[in-house]
């Protein structure tokens, strides 16, 4: 409660200040940095395995990384481990980010939906050029630190339904290995051995939860348009005395019109080792616009201490590929016209029949309703009965059985009347 108070008071105070500051456009990095000063998180940095943090690209990022609600991405191995379990297709990406110094992070993803039971792996690399040169400016040690992070998903989507949709749990199973280069003592060449004392090994865990519903919803379709996430991630024992970067995620995210989403997230870091060095609430919301079948813009902005970040971005779906470019300006980078690219490609590899099926089961149960409409009654049960070999959840068909049954005991019972008079 008092982090969360701080954090509102911070808000407050960066927006007076910011007021009553003049706007200076000569030097805009050092403006906006001295309106955000007040934001600077002085726990910020005292965690291992950074690169966690560091979004891999996509939809996620495009859309400020506030993503934990709608998840139906495959960047949900990001944001919220639940989402495999409602994603619609199964899928295939690939991602690569440049990051600052010379940095990249390349990932890749691959997911599957089993009915209600969703499963995937990703594999993340990040990577950053190494040169150690002695105090003669002697080059005596170069190679990469790395951060490679195997992750294993699986999700459950419960008691979902035809109007209910249920309430989605998973996990990400995470396993993570640090590799430091061998460096000097400063006065002779590369001490052999001195890189793997600083090298480790980790284990983590993200655990989340999704539901969906209709919620003031201005356009027709099956598919729900209100979505609520929550989230624990890297959650796991200190490395060599350092904390992981966990984080608490809550958010939101509402379609209210057939193509336009917008999304909010709020984010609390936790520090397992030191609870009370924990960092201050970060922010973010997003918003993605379906222009076309083959086109949709996304944009976002999260704010997380004194380092604003807003992205653009696109994706572009050319038959089973979509593909994926997204801009950011990071002031956790640097403030230039050229900040940082992230690309991304992914392949549709089919849904298993899903669609399919749910052509068939409509057909069926239209053909249900033009029979019950007709007086077939016991023809209408039987194509709707049909209907729940298919889908036992097909809450329509049930609802039209039980009605159709219904009417058959009234029938039955006029009948016994007339007999009796």
């Amino acid at each position: 409660m008092q982090k969360t108070s701080r954090f509102l008071i911070i808000i407050f105070s960066t927006l007076m200040a910011s007021s009553a500051q003049a706007l200076d456009l000569s030097d805009p990095y050092s403006y906006l940095s001295g309106i955000l000063a007040p934001l600077v998180d002085e726990n910020e940095g005292e965690t291992t395995f950074r690169s966690l943090l560091i979004p891999g690209g996509g939809r996620s990022e495009a859309m400020g990384s506030a993503f934990s609600a709608l998840a139906n991405d495959i960047s949900f191995f990001e944001t919220n481990p639940a989402g495999s379990s409602t994603m619609p297709n199964t899928e295939l990406a690939v991602f690569h980010n440049n990051w600052i110094a010379d940095s990249r992070l390349e990932t890749l993803s691959w997911t599957q939906r089993a009915d209600d039971l969703g499963y995937g792996v990703s594999l993340r690399c990040f990577y950053v050029p190494f040169t150690e040169y002695n105090t003669y400016g002697e080059r005596v040690s170069r190679g990469y630190y790395t951060e490679t992070l195997g992750i294993l998903n699986f999700s459950y989507n419960f008691l979902s339904g035809y109007y209910f949709k249920g309430i989605a749990v998973g996990t990400n199973i995470k396993a993570g290995f640090r590799s430091m280069p061998d460096f000097s003592n400063n006065t002779a060449g590369a001490v052999e051995g001195s890189g793997f004392s600083q090298s480790a090994l980790t284990v983590m865990g993200d655990f989340g939860f999704q539901t969906r519903f209709n919620l003031i919803k201005l356009y027709s379709s099956r598919d729900p348009n209100f979505f609520i996430g929550a989230t624990a991630r890297n959650i796991g024992p200190a490395v060599q005395g350092d904390p992981l970067p966990s984080v608490l995620t809550g958010g939101a995210a509402w379609k209210p019109a057939n193509p336009i989403t917008v999304s909010a997230e709020i984010q609390q870091p936790v520090n397992l080792v030191n609870p009370e060095n924990s960092g201050l609430m970060a922010a973010g919301a997003g918003v993605m616009v379906e222009f076309a079948e083959f086109f949709t813009f996304l944009g976002g902005f999260q704010l997380k201490g004194g380092n604003p970040r807003a992205s653009i971005g696109g994706e572009i779906n050319v038959n089973d590929f979509q593909f994926n470019i997204n801009y950011t300006l990071d002031m956790t980078t640097q403030a230039a016209l050229f900040n940082r690219i992230s690309l991304a490609a992914k392949l549709n590899l089919g849904d298993r029949g899903r669609a399919a099926r749910r052509i068939r089961i409509e057909k069926l149960y239209i053909q249900g309703l033009k029979l019950y409409a007709s007086g077939d009654l016991n023809q209408a049960i039987e194509i709707w009965a049909d209907v729940l070999e298919i889908d036992r959840r097909f809450d329509p068909a049930k609802e039209g059985i039980a009605t159709a049954t219904q009417a058959l005991e009234i029938q039955a019972r006029i009948q016994e009347l007339q007999q009796l008079e």
